[in-house]
């Protein structure tokens, strides 16, 4: 996190004294936002602290799920996951850290992107945008849509969408190569700049879900593609997205042939780089083995 103020390292209570209730799967979708509490804190004299509203910080412990692998990784997946998107990828993430309870179990902590001088800025996400809730689209409102059909709404939504849109691009590659299932349309938002247009936020909510979730039967957590019937050869022959699906959802965010080959080449020519801060990361040992053969997996599939 940046040094504007100093953030400790260590919390001064339990995730038992939190009393957290434990959240109730909706659906059939292994998602792990959906199962996550989530406490606001705030800095008072020093230590981190709970607040009911407000607060600059948003803590995640990690979710009681019995059918995740690694559950006590997650947190450590999330900071992991955000830190190598910033540092490799360009994109810009929420500011995010990993912190210990007061016996020693680690938790997520990200600082809240959406208050500015004390100040709540407005902010939608791309669901409320698109007018989808459950009442009015079913339990999988967030999921039942396309990442090409994304493109326009966020083209409606933000008047500098020619800046914003590779950046959203970008990112759906990241998800894709890093096995982020929950890259859902309410896990991408816009706010209002300090111009007083809208843009996107910074990414948040990335983590490799197939990591804590392997037997989830889906790629991403949409579609690629607006016309279910549409499909590459290469998806076809293959079945799973590769090069050409990449170079067809890159034109619907006006990006050229040629500018998609050059991100689709900055994670093979970092894949080392990855490689090296998994290893260093707060992982488990067999979640560092775990996740590095996810993402290699991955990345073949672009060959």
């Amino acid at each position: 996190m940046s040094s504007r103020a100093k953030v400790p390292d260590t919390l001064p209570f339990t995730k038992a004294d939190l009393r957290l209730p434990v959240i109730a799967r909706k659906g059939r979708r292994n998602s792990i936002s959906g199962v996550q509490p989530k406490v606001l804190l705030s800095i008072v004299k020093g230590e981190l602290a709970v607040v009911e509203t407000g607060g600059d910080f948003i803590l995640k412990p990690a979710p009681e799920d019995s059918r995740a692998k690694f559950l006590s990784d997650i947190p450590a997946n999330e900071h992991l996951t955000m830190t190598i998107a910033s540092r490799l990828f360009r994109i810009q993430t929420a500011e995010n850290k990993c912190v210990r309870f007061a016996d020693g179990e680690l938790a997520y902590l990200t600082r809240r992107f959406d208050r500015r001088g004390g100040e709540t800025l407005r902010q939608e996400d791309l669901c409320q945008i698109a007018g989808r809730s459950e009442e009015t689209h079913g339990e999988s409102y967030k999921y039942d849509f396309s990442y090409e059909e994304m493109a326009d709404i966020i083209r409606m939504a933000c008047p500098a969408c020619r800046v914003e849109l590779p950046k959203v691009f970008r990112q759906i590659v990241f998800d894709y190569i890093f096995a982020n299932g929950d890259a859902h349309l309410k896990n991408f938002s816009v706010y209002e700049s300090k111009l007083g247009d809208y843009v996107m936020t910074p990414a948040y909510d990335l983590l490799n879900t197939f990591l804590h979730y392997p037997g989830d039967p889906t790629f991403m957590a949409l579609s690629l593609f607006g016309d279910p019937d549409f499909m590459t050869p290469e998806f076809e022959h293959l079945g799973y997205y590769s090069t050409p699906d990449f170079v067809a959802l890159g034109r619907a965010y006006g990006l050229d042939d040629r500018a998609v080959c050059r991100i689709l080449d900055e994670f093979k020519t970092n894949s080392k780089k990855v490689e090296l801060m998994v290893r260093d990361s707060l992982l488990s040992e067999d979640a560092k083995k775990e996740y590095l053969c996810i993402f290699y997996d991955r990345l073949a599939m672009f060959r």
